[in-house]
């Protein structure tokens, strides 16, 4: 069985108050954060359930007011990951339960297809973007001028995780062809059984310094199969600043989104 839960808290230093943001499709209608993010997760084919987690008593509200399933999770949790642990124990070891980010409404459906047929054995898997030169410039200026514009991965020839950051990585002036900068799609398909450890582990100093859940995973010998989608000229990015509700109100209007 394959579950999608969608944490959302509504603390947030870079942007507090996100999920409940608005943003406005193609034909002016404006919707929250959430609710964009709970509708892309329906348009998923053979998902069981989609489940809003949260801690907050107003985006509880609010989501079951547009008629999504919500589960209240615990104020301790740290991250989306914890958020989706808490909600893990109510499932199977063999669950699939798939974090679809609160803040990530353009993620196409079948990137979360991918990420959940990749799931051959392996206790985890997280989908990456090749950078094409426009993306590249984007993040590179979005630390220019001080931002997180997205989190990048470094992967092995065999689709596995080295490592994820918020710098670009690899730093590279000058791309040679056969070169490429992942970014990383705010997505995870775990075992339940594999995010019950994850709860259980300290944060480690990669995680802390970062501030990226994933990489209690790799610091605790998890291999994080990365799996490799194409955009197909469709613009992803996520809302991680009041900034990108611009940017992703665009893509919608593009979209031909409501």
């Amino acid at each position: 069985m394959v579950v999608i839960v969608i944490p959302a808290r509504y603390q947030s230093q870079r942007f507090p108050g996100k999920p409940l943001a608005g943003l406005r499709g193609a034909t002016g209608i404006s919707k929250s954060l959430i609710r964009r993010s709970w509708e892309a997760g329906c348009k998923v084919q053979g998902v069981a359930r989609v489940i809003v987690a949260t801690d907050d008593e107003r985006i509880f509200e609010h989501a079951k007011g547009f008629g999504a399933e919500v589960v209240m999770t615990s104020a301790q949790a740290i991250n989306g990951t914890e958020r989706c642990a808490e909600v893990a124990e109510r499932f199977d070891d063999e669950t699939l339960i798939v974090n679809l980010q609160g803040d990530a409404p353009l993620t196409p459906p079948e990137f979360v297809s991918a990420v959940i047929n990749a799931m051959n054995g392996d206790e985890m898997a997280t989908p990456v973007l090749r950078c094409d030169a426009q993306a590249l410039h984007r993040l590179r200026e979005d630390r220019r001028q001080g931002r997180v514009g997205g989190t990048t991965a470094v992967v092995t020839p065999s689709n596995r995780a080295l490592y994820f950051s918020k710098e670009v990585l690899p730093y590279a002036d000058n791309l040679g062809e056969d070169d490429a900068v992942f970014q990383h799609v705010g997505l995870y398909a775990y075992r339940a059984e594999t995010l019950r450890r994850y709860r259980a582990w300290p944060v480690g100093p990669l995680e802390r310094i970062e501030g990226l859940e994933q990489l209690r995973f790799l610091e605790n010998g998890v291999d994080v199969r990365c799996v490799e989608v194409e955009a197909k000229d469709r613009v992803f990015w996520e809302v991680n600043n009041p900034v990108d509700i611009k940017r992703v109100e665009k893509a919608l209007a593009e979209m031909g989104v409501e």
